[in-house]
């Protein structure tokens, strides 16, 4: 297996994780629909309404993970809400979907962020990886910061 690189994409990157954003959505049971897809991915980055990063092995991205900003009025800080977690089939239990996560946590922490929230929906992906990044919980905040 070659070396997992993750980066963050900008909009004129945003076909690599255009299929692997399909391939999400019919993981949890939508239809497939590349269209759709690319015009949600594509508004999202243009809108600057969410942080993509993708692991690239090689030139094949072979998973992604995109956070949205949560606001506290309380603290006064922008947080991340870690919504979207994938890696393709061929490429699970090699520690990709572990490393998309630290990078979520470590952009979430450089921006200035007091916790990055896990969507439930998430609970699926095996413990170990949570484990593995401090995460407790689905509802709870990843620790640490």
């Amino acid at each position: 297996m070659s070396e997992v690189v993750i980066k963050r994409i900008g909009l004129d990157e945003a076909d690599l994780v255009i299929e692997l954003f399909d391939r999400y959505r019919v993981f949890y049971k939508q239809a497939s629909d590349r269209a759709l897809a690319e015009q949600f991915i594509t508004e999202r980055l243009s809108s600057n309404e969410s942080v993509v990063f993708v692991a690239m092995m090689g030139e094949q991205a072979v998973g992604f993970t995109q956070l949205y900003p949560k606001y506290s009025s309380m603290r006064a800080v922008r947080n991340w809400i870690l919504n979207d977690l994938y890696v393709d089939a061929d490429h699970r239990k090699f520690g990709i979907g572990t490393k998309l996560i630290q990078a979520a946590r470590d952009f979430a922490k450089d921006a200035g962020a007091k916790f990055v929230q896990l969507e439930q929906r998430l609970i699926i992906i095996p413990r170990k990886v949570y484990m593995r990044v401090s995460v407790l919980s689905c509802k709870h905040p990843i620790p640490n910061f």
